[in-house]
C-alpha cells in the first residue's frame, strides 16, 4: 500500500481525512498523520512518500521551512503534492506562485475536501505512471505522450492541467516561473472547452448568470442534467519532444469562430473578463493555433534550455564539472569510480558504438549500476550540448548517507524502477 503522508495540524480536517479514509473509497493508499514540526522531520529522514496532502494554511506547523527542505532537495522531487487551503482568505494563485519549484499537483479549497479529495487521488493513482514519468512513460530515445479523457466537472480541471505542467518542470524543461502560468492556462483553455464546447453557454449567459450570482459550476451542472450534454467528453492530450511540447485540447461542441471572438474581447471593455485561457495561452506559447471548425486548439510551447537543476544539499559540497558538446563522460570498459548526479545538459549513450539511450536532469543520476555494483562502465556516454555533473565517490556517497538517511531509500526505490525499465525496454545502464 503507498503512503500518503498528511502534513496538518487542525483536528477538523484530521478527522474529516480520517473518516474519508474509513470509508473505504481510497484503499490504495495508507495515510500517515504528521501534526508537527518534529514529526515531519522524523518522518522525512527515513521516508520518502508517494503522495503528500500539505495544508498550506496551517498556522502552527512552518510550512515555507518544509516546502524549502523539499525545494533544495531533489529526492523530494520524486513524489506529488496535493496541496489544501482557505479558499475564504487565500487565492490558489497565490500559492502556486509561492510554491512554484515543488511538485504541487492541485490546491485544493478546504471546503471540497468532503466532495473531491476522493476523486482527486483516484485521478492522481489512474496516471501513477505519468506522474512517476521519470522512470516509466519516456522511451530509450523517444520523448513521451499522454492524454486525458475529463468529464465536464471543472474542479477536477487543476489537476488535469498540473500534472503535465509538473512534468515539463520535472523535466527541467520549463521554468519554474512559468511552471504556475502554463497550469493556469490549461486550465482555462480546458474550462472553456467545458463550458463554450461541450455545454454550448455562451459568453453573454455566462455574464448574465454571474450577475445574478449563479457560479459557471451551477451552470454546467444544470446543462449536465441533458443527458445528451453530460456524456460529451474533453481531451487533452500532450507530446514531448526534444526541443518542444504540443498541447491538444478538443472538445465534442460546436466549435466557434475564434478570429470574431478574439476581436470582440479586445475591442470592449465588457468583454474584458473574458477569454482568459486564450489570451494566457497567448502570452506563453510560441504558437496557439485553432482548427477550422474552433474545436480544438493547440498549444506548442518551445523547451527552455538554460533551466537547471538544483543540487541537493546532500551533494552540495562535492565537485561540479562542466562538459561541453561532444566530451565524454564516461568511457565503456573503464573503472567506475564515481557516480554522477545530472545538473543540466543531454547525454548520449553509445553501447558497442550503437547508440541505446539518451539521458537529462530527469535522469537524476548517471553510472549508478556500475558504480554500486563495482563493475566496469557497460557504455561510453558522451556530451550532446554543454551540460554539468556532480561527481560523488563511493566514500562521499557513505558519507551522505549518514547524513540524510532518506537519500539511501530514494536511491534505492530509483533503482528499482530503473531495473523494471531495463527489464520493459531492454535498455543498457552504464
Amino acid at each position: 500500500m503507498n503512503t500518503l503522508a498528511v502534513i496538518n495540524s487542525d483536528p477538523k480536517i484530521t478527522r474529516l481525512i480520517s473518516d474519508i479514509f474509513q470509508e473505504g473509497s481510497v484503499q490504495q493508499y495508507n495515510p500517515v498523520f504528521l501534526t508537527n514540526q518534529n514529526e515531519v522531520w522524523d518522518f522525512l529522514d527515513y521516508n520518502l512518500p508517494e503522495l503528500a496532502l500539505i495544508n498550506f494554511a496551517d498556522p502552527n506547523i512552518n510550512i515555507e521551512e518544509i516546502a524549502n527542505f523539499i525545494q533544495n532537495d531533489q529526492c523530494f522531487l520524486d513524489f506529488g503534492i496535493i496541496g489544501i487551503f482557505s479558499g475564504e482568505k487565500e487565492k490558489e494563485v497565490s500559492y502556486l506562485q509561492k510554491y512554484k519549484s515543488i511538485n504541487i499537483l492541485i490546491m485544493l479549497d478546504t471546503n471540497l475536501l468532503k466532495s473531491h479529495l476522493v476523486k482527486i487521488i483516484k485521478i492522481i493513482e489512474e496516471n501513477y505512471h505519468i506522474i512517476r514519468q521519470r522512470e516509466f512513460s519516456r522511451g530509450i530515445l523517444d520523448g513521451s505522450s499522454g492524454s486525458f479523457i475529463i468529464k465536464n466537472d471543472i474542479l477536477s480541471i487543476p489537476l488535469y492541467a498540473g500534472i503535465p505542467s509538473t512534468i515539463l518542470a520535472q523535466r527541467g524543461l520549463l521554468n519554474p516561473e512559468n511552471k504556475m502560468h502554463l497550469q493556469l492556462a490549461l486550465g482555462e483553455l480546458i474550462i472553456n472547452a467545458i463550458e463554450h464546447g461541450n455545454c454550448g453557454i455562451t459568453h453573454e449567459e455566462k455574464s448574465e448568470a454571474l450577475a445574478k450570482g449563479i457560479s459557471a459550476v451551477d451552470m454546467i451542472a444544470e446543462r449536465c442534467k441533458n443527458p445528451e450534454i453530460r456524456k460529451k467528453k474533453v481531451e487533452l492530450l500532450w507530446d514531448i519532444q526534444s526541443d518542444k511540447t504540443s498541447f491538444v485540447i478538443s472538445d465534442e461542441g460546436n466549435g466557434f469562430d475564434v478570429k470574431s471572438y478574439i476581436k470582440k474581447f479586445s475591442e470592449h471593455d465588457k468583454m474584458k473578463q473574458h477569454g482568459l485561457g486564450i489570451k494566457m495561452a497567448s502570452m506563453l506559447a510560441t504558437k496557439l493555433l485553432y482548427n477550422k471548425k474552433g474545436n480544438v486548439v493547440t498549444l506548442i510551447l518551445k523547451h527552455d534550455d538554460s533551466v537547471e537543476h538544483e543540487v541537493p544539499v546532500g551533494f552540495s559540497q562535492e565537485q561540479v564539472h562542466n562538459f561541453n558538446v561532444g566530451d565524454i563522460v564516461l568511457r565503456e570498459n573503464e573503472p567506475s569510480d564515481y557516480l554522477y548526479y545530472i545538473i543540466s545538459g543531454s547525454y548520449s549513450v553509445y553501447h558497442k558504438s550503437r547508440k541505446v539511450g539518451v539521458l537529462s536532469p530527469q535522469d537524476i543520476f548517471m553510472g549508478e549500476i556500475a558504480f554500486l555494483l563495482n563493475q566496469p562502465r557497460s557504455a561510453t556516454v558522451k556530451a550532446d550540448k554543454p551540460g554539468k555533473l556532480v561527481s560523488i565517490s563511493k566514500k562521499a556517497l557513505v558519507d551522505i548517507i549518514r547524513k540524510y538517511p532518506h537519500y539511501c531509500f530514494f536511491l534505492s526505490r530509483l533503482l528499482a524502477r530503473r531495473l523494471v525499465r531495463a527489464n520493459v525496454h531492454n535498455t543498457i545502464e552504464c
